[in-house]
């Protein structure tokens, strides 16, 4: 009988049970990739970024100019060196907003989570070989990461899942061909995403452990996993100096790792950012996702594991999840592999199974009616002026409005949250900060948010007082104070925010 799944389980009878049928597969691979995209896109929560908006201005003008920025451009730290690490998703972003006008920012949204199910299903299938063990993984991870905007951080996820499934597959094969798409994929990603560097992590692990395995098995050491492949350590090392080599295949060459470094160990303004802080599980996916690791170790820990490489991989990256919410997914992703490969070696099924006719056919009945539901979804999504009036309830549309139509002077002196969606939308008036990083400095960032929390006087804050249109929260302290002395006055209030114009001396 031939293979009707979507997956091409070889241990599976097909029509043993109605669910092991090709029509519920195909539905239910076809809900895997649709769902989650689906509902984020009826909820317009992609409009709800402060982050998009820069990025889209960014593309756009990387776009008209032919060029890559090198300094703070649309703020007023303009002679300021920035390193945009995220400029080829900038690219994107303005390609599509382009073609598609605001519609751009929930369909972008649409497309990377078809892409991250994909990305997931594609590892957990894999490593797993079982179609309904892969569609549950996959469905839980993307639930524990539930809901994303629309960033590069997105693509880290899915490059984190097909590096995983590189790593795994030669594991399991012994085939070095697997590992040569590795320098590809860092070439790709350094131009993407700065979080590059948790894939560079992975390799680095990847190495050492196979190092580590490979002396303790010629040391006749047992507690090392001895059933393990024998590896060419002089291959592994190549490719892994490969994909170093590729990571300064950027516009900014070394520049680029000198900033993300910066940043990453500069933290004296990490307890201003939530995204930075540990996880507080206030939300049923902080659950899930805590689930999903205690699973992986737990499935770890049946098997007696020993392999250094995914015990490591795993505490590695709990920590590092745990500890920062922005990066909350990267445990999601280890998990799940960690988890479907143990689900294999449970099964003893052969990695060699070969892929069958059946199959393929499956996959791109799936793809087509995934694709579908999404091109459905993305034609129903409003136009530019309910989309418009949707970011009105989230940012100072109308204040924005107001500025522009009185032509009140620069410069521009507004909150952190709406720097970046001033830039796209008031462009104009160059923002006195935004959430770019590596562009305004640690320093920069702790003198703004005492001063916005009353810990410094406004009075000798130098940003401030060159300030002559002052954007704030309607619901600010500071439009109190501000409204209180003579040598300002209110222009414009409403539900969201308060205009306030510095009185000419």
């Amino acid at each position: 009988m031939p293979d009707s799944s979507i997956a091409g389980d070889s241990h599976a009878s097909i029509g043993s049970s109605w669910f092991d049928s090709y029509p519920i597969r195909v539905l239910a691979a076809v809900a895997t990739f649709t769902i989650a995209g689906v509902c984020q896109a009826r909820q317009l929560s992609a409009l709800d970024d402060s982050n998009i908006w820069w990025h889209l201005r960014t593309g756009v003008w990387i776009l008209q100019n032919h060029a890559i920025p090198r300094t703070g451009l649309f703020s007023q730290s303009a002679s300021t060196a920035w390193v945009d690490a995220s400029w080829g998703f900038d690219v994107f972003a303005g390609t599509v907003y382009r073609a598609l006008s605001l519609t751009a920012i929930p369909v972008m949204l649409l497309i990377m989570q078809l892409m991250i199910a994909v990305a997931l299903f594609g590892l957990t299938y894999k490593a797993s070989r079982s179609f309904w063990i892969a569609i549950a993984l996959a469905c839980a991870g993307q639930y524990a990461i539930y809901p994303v905007q629309p960033s590069p951080s997105l693509f880290s996820i899915a490059f984190l899942a097909i590096q995983l499934h590189l790593l795994l597959s030669y594991q399991h094969n012994g085939n070095a061909k697997t590992l040569f798409w590795l320098p590809v994929l860092f070439m790709v990603w350094v131009n993407v995403d700065r979080q590059l560097y948790y894939g560079f992590l992975v390799l680095t692990l990847f190495c050492g452990c196979l190092v580590a395995q490979e002396l303790c098995r010629r040391s006749g050491l047992s507690w090392v996993d001895t059933d393990s492949r024998s590896v060419n350590l002089v291959v592994v090392g190549a490719v892994a100096a490969a994909s170093l080599i590729c990571t300064f295949l950027s516009p900014y060459g070394y520049h680029l790792h000198g900033a993300i470094w910066q940043s990453a160990t500069d933290s004296a303004a990490d307890r201003y950012f939530r995204e930075l802080h540990s996880m507080r599980f206030r939300e049923p996916q902080d659950y899930v996702l805590m689930l999903l690791a205690m699973a992986a170790f737990f499935a770890l820990g049946r098997r007696r594991s020993r392999d250094l490489f995914l015990i490591s991989l795993l505490a590695v990256s709990s920590v590092i999840s745990f500890r920062l919410q922005r990066d909350n997914w990267l445990v999601v992703v280890v998990a799940l592999a960690v988890t479907a490969n143990a689900c294999q070696k449970r099964t003893q099924i052969a990695d060699s199974v070969p892929l069958q006719r059946p199959r393929f056919k499956a996959i791109l009945i799936s793809g087509a009616l995934a694709l579908v539901v999404l091109g459905v979804t993305a034609i129903r999504i409003p136009g530019n002026a309910q989309l418009v009036s949707r970011l009105s309830t989230t940012f100072p549309v109308a204040a924005a409005d107001y500025i522009r139509q009185y032509h009140f002077p620069p410069p521009l002196f507004q909150p952190y949250a709406w720097g970046g969606f001033l830039t796209w939308y008031l462009p104009d008036y160059p923002v006195f900060i935004d959430s770019r990083p590596n562009l305004y400095g640690a320093a920069f960032n702790t003198e703004y948010f005492k001063v916005m929390q009353a810990q410094i006087p406004l009075d000798i804050y130098s940003g401030f007082a060159q300030a002559r249109t002052i954007l704030l929260e309607s619901n600010s302290p500071m439009v109190l104070a501000l409204a209180s002395l003579p040598g300002f006055r209110i222009a414009y209030a409403d539900h969201l925010a308060v205009v306030i114009l510095r009185n000419p001396e």
